[in-house]
């Protein structure tokens, strides 16, 4: 027999919904909430930055930056001189500096791989040179 039963609360005469804390309060305020953005508009218009911004950041939040996808052909050759193509590319305005991070990145992940790969390929020939499994 289980103990718990799917779809049953385990306190079924437990806290009612609604009764927290920030549900209260805004329960109390709900009927001043017109009046309080009437009031908050008025200064905006009046002046006041603070209350400009406080409307503004919760009708227009701030956009992120949005980055325009830039194909670009990485030299077929050493993983240095592809960073180097990236730095290139970023510093003549060609890439936009985020995707360059990007590619950077991904190209330091490639390196990462390379080496593991060689390692194991050394570890391989030393094992076979010396008779080990």
């Amino acid at each position: 027999m289980t103990k718990f039963v799917k779809g049953r609360s385990g306190n079924p005469k437990g806290k009612p919904p609604g009764s927290g804390e920030l549900q209260k309060l805004r329960a109390s305020i709900a009927g001043d909430v017109p009046g309080i953005l009437v009031g908050l508009v008025n200064a905006a218009k009046a002046g006041d930055v603070q209350a400009a911004r406080l409307i503004l950041d919760r009708v227009l939040p701030p956009l992120k930056a949005a980055e325009a996808t830039q194909p670009m052909s990485l030299p077929d050759s050493t993983l240095t001189e592809q960073g180097r193509a990236v730095l290139a590319s970023v510093a003549s305005g060609e890439l936009a500096v985020g995707q360059g991070a990007q590619l950077l990145g991904a190209i330091a992940g490639l390196a990462r791989v390379v080496e593991i790969d060689n390692l194991e390929t050394r570890v391989a020939q030393l094992e076979k040179q010396h008779g080990h499994p």
